[in-house]
């Protein structure tokens, strides 16, 4: 679905960074928005700043910042992306727009601290867990040991499944972060099993093994140090394309799961809702709320609660800034068995989040949810992939994120992104027709008219994009033309091709720093459980 008003000219209004800072603190809703690509956000931003690239803007603003008048503010390096992102917003219908006069640099000079990498807040908040709640560990050689001892011990891996597959701790059972209380009596039916919980670094490790500590369990229960980062840097081997995963939940582990988590929730104060008070929370046009639907994918897929978001429990704790865009926002968390839900809730709680619901409902709504996009495509300039010849005579320019394009792209596509595309067709100097493309043509649709101010070339975009080229059976190339420097993404230390083990290093120091970072910082609220 598109969403579209006649273009708009924002009233884009400065805002000084102690203002922002005082927004910070007053209890209102505050959407901060860093436009600048991911990489370069990565190297220095504002802590609760959420990134979301001027160059995708369109296609994930609206889930992200869903309420129209929502207070926003842009931030970028002085050098005009605020601007075309406000346009963008306005013609969508966003109304209360403000920039940081002064771009990221004036954070500084204000005196205020600004931050490196990615999912700041949740990674910070892991390291404060561990702090203040005392959570045990082992490192990577003294599980070794104990392996080698045969000590009675389960290896609980909290994260997604894909990632568990990708590269895992030997023995290693899939269980991600918020399945962990709702399944561990079945998996570990004996109190005297040590139980330990990884994930690739640390913080899914801390927030799994706390959940497990916080509900109760009689087992001894600690995190893998440093997760299958540090058993790689300890000289250890990794399994990979392993598929162990979690039994059902039987009767009575239902039972003592939903009694822990009751418990914990009690705690924390976390209060239910019905469906009557969810669509009453909707209808107020005065704030944010978001329905996430905290259970795993295929159970969110096979039915949800009406207009539900997928967030599976341990992924929304790990990186809250990817699903809920406004700070100060109402949160209802969905689960039919109510355990991933409560837990999920209290760890919000903890981050600071004041309005953290659960509605113990699934629904009937199937499939995955609609994506909402900002603008209309030109029509009359989409191509199919028949219609696409590759020849010196047609620059064909791809617009999706570098890892996608460097995975597959059509052969003889340059490698371009939509902030920076006038330093890519300087380098490109098209000389005949120009074709533009994405993963599935709805980027590429969205910037015809952007290329075209660009060159005298007629532009067109590619209907369905990369995605219906494969499916009309033309084949791709790996072999890449880089019109531009890819500062799109941010990689994890162990996707970087080279320095890979220093790279590594450099996270987990990195995590283990943030605590301080954050006591300098001064505007987290978190909580500790003790």
């Amino acid at each position: 679905m598109n969403l579209h008003s006649p273009a708009a000219k924002a009233t884009l209004r400065p805002v000084s960074a102690a203002a922002v800072k005082a927004m910070l603190d007053d209890g209102a809703e505050l959407a901060l928005i860093d436009v600048r690509e991911e990489l370069i956000f990565s190297q220095s931003h504002l802590l609760w700043a959420r990134s979301v690239p001027l160059s995708r803007l369109e296609l994930g603003f609206a889930q992200l910042v869903p309420r129209l008048t929502t207070r926003i503010v842009l931030c970028d390096d002085t050098d005009g992306l605020v601007e075309r992102a406000a346009n963008i917003l306005a013609s969508a219908g966003y109304t209360d727009i403000f920039y940081l006069d002064g771009g990221i640099a004036a954070w500084t000079e204000a005196g205020f601290v600004l931050f490196s990498g990615v999912h700041v807040p949740s990674k910070a908040f892991g390291e404060f867990v561990e702090h203040n709640s005392g959570t045990p560990s082992v490192s990577a050689s003294e599980l070794d040991a104990l392996m080698r001892d045969g000590t009675d011990l389960k290896v609980l891996d909290s994260r997604p499944f894909d990632e568990y597959s990708r590269i895992s701790i030997p023995t290693g059972l899939n269980v991600p972060g918020a399945e962990l209380v709702l399944r561990v009596h079945d998996i570990v039916p004996s109190p005297s099993t040590t139980i330990v919980v990884n994930c690739a670094g640390r913080t899914r490790s801390i927030i799994g093994a706390q959940s497990l500590i916080n509900a109760g369990v009689p087992n001894k229960v600690v995190a893998l140090r440093n997760g299958t980062m540090g058993w790689h840097l300890a000289g250890l081997t990794c399994d990979s394309g392993k598929g162990l995963r979690a039994p059902a939940v039987s009767t009575a582990g239902l039972s003592w799961a939903k009694s822990a988590a009751d418990k914990v929730a009690r705690k924390f104060g976390i209060q239910r809702v019905d469906r009557a008070m969810v669509e009453e929370f909707r209808a107020d046009a005065t704030r944010t709320t978001y329905v996430f639907d905290v259970r795993d994918p295929g159970e969110y897929l096979a039915g949800h609660f009406p207009g539900a978001i997928s967030a599976p429990g341990g992924q929304l704790v790990q990186a809250t800034d990817l699903y809920a865009g406004t700070l100060g926002a109402r949160i209802v968390l969905s689960d039919d068995k109510d355990v991933r839900a409560l837990m999920t809730a209290s760890w919000l709680a903890q981050m600071g989040w004041k309005d953290v619901f659960v509605l113990a409902e699934a629904g009937n709504e199937t499939g995955a949810s609609e994506r909402v996009i900002l603008g209309v495509p030109v029509v009359n300039r989409a191509v199919e992939p028949s219609d696409v010849i590759v020849s010196d005579d047609v620059s064909v320019i791809d617009l999706s994120r570098s890892p996608d394009y460097r995975r597959g792209h059509i052969p003889g596509a340059w490698f371009a992104i939509r902030s920076r595309l006038d330093r890519a067709m300087r380098k490109i100097a098209p000389k005949g027709d120009v074709i533009l493309t994405s993963e599935d043509g709805a980027l590429a649709s969205l910037v015809v008219a952007e290329a075209q101010a660009l060159t005298d070339r007629p532009v067109h975009w590619l209907k369905g994009g990369n995605a219906a080229w494969t499916a009309a059976g033309f084949p791709l190339s790996t072999s890449p033309k880089m019109a531009d420097e890819p500062v799109d993404v941010w990689l994890k230390p162990y996707e970087r091709p080279s320095d890979t083990e220093a790279a590594m290093n450099a996270y987990l120091s990195w995590e283990v720093d943030l605590l301080e970072r954050i006591k300098q910082d001064g505007t987290t609220h978190f909580m500790s459980a003790r």
